[in-house]
């Protein structure tokens, strides 16, 4: 049962789920972190149930105070399909909202799990492209970077951002991937065991990075398919020029922490 609107704050996050249990399995979970989503989440979700019924979202909230959760509550009342909630009350923030819904979904036994922006600027309908290609890799990128990606409605300052971000981790961390910043990604549970979640030093957006490079650097081979991103329309964005100084900042220090790390298969394709 969803829980009540009526609990109050300082509690540990509570997880909800729909009232009435799909019959088809959930093959794919992709997880949402939200705060003040209330404009888009719906209409996210929705596109996301319309792809396949295997196929279901976890919506990470930090407590929006616009009610983003509530949003999903009376849906998850309403509609008999894989829609989860986790409501997160303290320890707020975009890092951190991530690794608990990894966690969360990794406990589901969800055997492909992803990632993705409430914002409108991740298209659902590149998800299919996705995960055509996810036979015989780990993870899949949605890609802006890459022959037939493009960006939509973005200032030409935040694209030469995105680009110059890109090459400046690439470089860092020496991974063959060119649109490493995206926050449109899928990976196979295996692989995402092999992250120590309770363990991550970034508590930000750069925990985006962290992530892939630990999947890179224990073995895991990474696959990108262009997508069309397209700036946000509704809403108000949280990144800020701190949030990114403080991302790129922590580059340097994954590549210290993780340089040791050795990979856990000898051949990661499968």
């Amino acid at each position: 049962m969803p829980h009540s609107s009526l609990e109050s704050p300082g509690q540990s996050p509570a997880f909800s789920g729909p009232l009435e249990k799909p019959s088809a399995s959930l093959d794919l979970l992709m997880l949402i972190p939200t705060y003040n989503e209330s404009e888009n989440i719906i209409g996210l979700i929705e596109r996301v149930l319309a792809l396949s019924p295997h196929w279901g979202v976890l919506v990470v909230d930090d407590h929006s105070p616009d009610g983003t959760w509530a949003l999903v509550e009376e849906f998850q009342k309403k509609r008999s399909a894989h829609v989860y909630l986790l409501h997160r009350y303290v320890d707020r923030g975009r890092g951190k909202s991530g690794i608990d819904g990894y966690k969360k979904a990794l406990e589901m036994g969800v055997p492909v799990i992803g990632e993705m922006d409430a914002d409108g600027s991740h298209a659902p309908e590149d998800l299919p492209a996705m995960v055509r290609r996810l036979p015989g890799v780990d993870g899949v990128i949605g890609s802006r970077l890459v022959p037939g990606g493009r960006e939509e409605g973005r200032p030409f300052s935040r694209t030469l951002i995105t680009r110059l971000a890109n090459l400046y981790i690439r470089m860092v961390l020496a991974m063959p991937l060119k649109d490493i910043t995206s926050g449109y990604r899928i990976f196979r549970r295996e692989i995402l065991l092999d992250v120590p979640w309770d363990h991550l030093v970034s508590q930000g957006p750069s925990v985006l990075q962290e992530i892939l490079y630990i999947v890179f650097k224990k073995g895991g081979s990474l696959a990108e398919v262009p997508i069309t991103f397209r700036d946000r329309v509704l809403g108000t964005s949280t990144l800020n020029s701190r949030i990114l100084r403080d991302s790129l900042g922590k580059i340097l220090l994954f590549r210290n922490v993780y340089r040791k790390l050795s990979p856990s298969r000898p051949d990661p394709a499968r």
